[in-house]
């Protein structure tokens, strides 16, 4: 079964043809960097990073590409409050975005552009765009991009020109030739931060940087095009224009985008989406300090990348209680190996289900179903482990096989093994729980729970006495 990919472009599954046969160039628009990341962000993170998994474990050769927006007029505000330059205020907050993003398990891209740090690149594709005759130079000196120059402007969103004019999101503007024209360079203002350029000092408009960053780091025309689906419009429908406008071909083969993260409305009655300008989201930061890594990334994946997600703690917490199962059963495969029966491996049956897994996320990449697929694996090999049915070499091939799943999803803790030493140590803290649970001091007893969790374990009470493992 060959990839397919849901295209934004043409709304419709096709099936995964890459430029360059092995190869694939993937760009996905990353955050404004003015404040922590939140919720919302991660859910795009997570998505790209499991999409750059899947493609090298399907032997592709992956070049994966997201930005920073450094320059912004969000940041420009946020930096005149704090009295500090932007450019400062924007590298802070690309150091804590890392940090997050290694907490949420997030692999590397392989080049994180800055637009600050492409600024010749912008001007000279913005000078292009001006010769071929797509864009102009207002009073002011900022540069716009001309739309009734273009014949098929809202094909992402499949809209018309008048509708997209009617719909009530462009800001009006007394330089523009029409209100749907968009800046490519916007003039310097007192104070702000500026570049000198052909057209006068100033600074790029906030598409252009991407158009600019991918034919760089990627060349005239790519693979895969991703971001969340606010970005639709006007975002990326400015891209194509942009890029189009110079190379005279398609931006992208491929357009992908998650859908949003969402949170109940203020009056409760509906939902909106997770934002920093609706002051309704919840960072990273605080999310993880309260639940692990492992179980934020399976709340995301547990759910086509394409749908929209509630976002609510007691989602979170299911999404904890259902992950811990497959853990459970991980480590009940690792405790069963020890003295598991001789025999040969079901090799039928691993294939079985590795080619399941695979089924599921050549479709569109189906993390869902894919999870599934373990669930499933979970629920056969318990029945095994009760009866004695499973021999040493099968339960080996299951652990591996769920191993070899997890280089996709991340979800599954690492096998660091339980060693004599850590032992020692939980051992310690279960013994000084208890006793201050004889205590009657629960707060103190409560506290050690929640510290042991904070660093990835568990401790549960038994019939056999409190036992620790991994989270």
């Amino acid at each position: 079964m060959a990839l397919r990919i849901h295209n934004t472009l043409t709304n419709s599954l096709e099936e995964f043809k890459p430029i360059e046969p092995g190869k694939v160039k993937m760009y996905v628009c990353g955050v404004t960097v003015y404040d922590d990341i939140h919720m919302g962000h991660a859910r795009s993170m997570i998505v790209f990073d499991m999409v750059a998994r899947y493609l090298r474990y399907s032997g592709y050769q992956v070049t994966h590409v997201t930005n920073f927006t450094d320059v912004d007029d969000k940041i420009i505000t946020r930096a005149a409050e704090e009295g500090i330059d932007p450019l400062e205020l924007s590298a802070r907050y690309i150091d804590k975005y890392f940090e997050d993003s290694a907490k949420l398990g997030i692999n590397r891209a392989d080049i994180y552009p800055k637009a600050s740090e492409c600024i010749g690149d912008i001007i000279s594709m913005v000078q292009k765009i001006i010769d071929n005759g797509f864009a102009y130079v207002a009073d002011d000196g900022s540069v716009y991009f001309d739309v009734s120059k273009v014949e098929n402007y809202g094909r992402l969103t499949n809209q018309s020109i008048e509708s997209l004019q009617s719909s009530g999101r462009i800001a009006a503007d007394p330089y523009k030739r029409n209100p749907l024209d968009f800046a490519v360079w916007k003039a310097a203002k007192p104070g702000e931060i500026s570049w000198e350029s052909p057209w006068g000092p100033g600074r790029p408009g906030w598409h252009i940087e991407c158009s600019a960053m991918i034919a760089k780091y990627l060349g005239d025309r790519i693979d895969i095009h991703g971001g969340g689906n606010d970005l639709i419009f006007p975002h990326h429908e400015n891209e194509i224009l942009q890029t189009e406008a110079v190379t005279h071909e398609p931006l992208a083969n491929y357009w992908m985008h998650n859908g949003m993260l969402q949170v109940k409305g203020r009056g409760m009655s509906k939902e909106e989406k997770m934002s920093k300008s609706l002051g309704n989201f919840f960072t990273v930061k605080d999310v993880l300090a309260k639940y692990g890594t492992r179980t934020v990334r399976f709340y995301f994946l547990n759910t086509h990348y394409m749908s929209p997600l509630v976002y609510g703690e007691d989602m979170l917490a299911e999404a904890e209680s259902a992950l811990g199962r497959l853990v459970n059963n991980y480590r009940e495969l690792q405790a069963y190996i020890r003295d598991a029966p001789e025999g040969t491996a079901d090799a039928e049956r691993i294939e079985s289900f590795r080619k399941a897994f695979r089924d599921a996320m050549d479709e569109d990449f189906n993390t869902r179903d894919a999870i599934g697929v373990m669930f499933e694996m979970a629920r056969e090999s318990n029945r095994a482990i009760g009866e004695r049915s499973m021999t040493r070499a099968t339960a080996e091939s299951w652990l591996s096989l769920i191993r070899e799943f997890d280089t996709v999803l991340g979800i599954i803790p690492d096998d660091e093994g339980r060693d004599e030493d850590l032992d020692s140590v939980m051992s310690i803290l279960i013994d000084l729980r208890q006793e201050l649970r004889k205590r009657k001091m629960y707060d103190l007893a409560d506290l050690i729970r929640d510290r042991v969790k904070d660093a990835g374990f568990s401790l549960e009470d038994s019939a056999e006495g409190a036992k620790w493992k991994r989270i």
